[in-house]
């Protein structure tokens, strides 16, 4: 008897890893749908784009809200998530801070893409902004101070600030094919470092 049940206690996280990976490559795919296409974009687009059918959406995600949801918490988790493993990686806290802050404007575009379905009365959706502040502000603040600590940039800039700042400047991107977002912001964030 207890074989079995040490058998299905290591199958099962092996299953769970699977499944993770899975539901992981369908946020990603449907992520890219919704840049591409709009949140209106058919469901079987994303199953297209997944590789799954659309039993398999519909499954994880009963309804569009819920995947507009999770693809915004995904994209929140792995922006999240980039900060530390730069930060680790990276020949200068400086530079993760610039790959970051890239990786910031990608995830503020997408946004910006959601902006109207965000704003619209759906319950789930009141709380996508506090999340996003909670899980973004102190990766951006690991990374400010590490470089304020290395001598790179000054010490007395604020996360919120400086997203803030990042977040008005990617607002102009979708209505003017001329303005060049990610220019201005590396303006930005060259203007953070100490003179030599």
């Amino acid at each position: 008897m207890n074989d079995g049940d040490d058998g299905a206690g290591r199958a099962a996280p092996s299953q769970r890893k699977d499944a993770r990976r899975n539901k992981e490559a369908l946020l990603d795919a449907a992520a890219a749908v919704f840049v591409a296409s709009g949140v209106e974009a058919p469901v079987r687009d994303i199953a297209a784009a997944a590789g799954v059918g659309l039993g398999t959406i519909y499954r994880h995600f009963p309804t569009r809200a819920d995947l507009i949801i999770a693809v915004y918490r995904h994209q929140v988790d792995a922006c999240a998530e980039a900060g530390p493993a730069l930060l680790a990686t990276s020949p200068t806290p400086y530079a993760a801070l610039e790959q970051w802050i890239n990786r910031f404007v990608d995830f503020l575009v997408t946004k910006h893409g959601l902006a109207a379905v965000l704003q619209s009365h759906n319950v789930g959706f009141d709380t996508l902004h506090a999340y996003f502040i909670d899980r973004l502000v102190p990766v951006c603040t690991q990374l400010l101070e590490a470089a304020a600590a290395a001598g790179e940039i000054r010490s007395d800039l604020e996360a919120y600030e400086l997203m803030r700042g990042v977040g008005n400047l990617c607002i102009g991107e979708e209505s003017d094919p001329r303005y060049d977002a990610r220019r201005l912001v590396e303006l930005l964030v060259a203007g953070l470092r100490r003179p030599r």
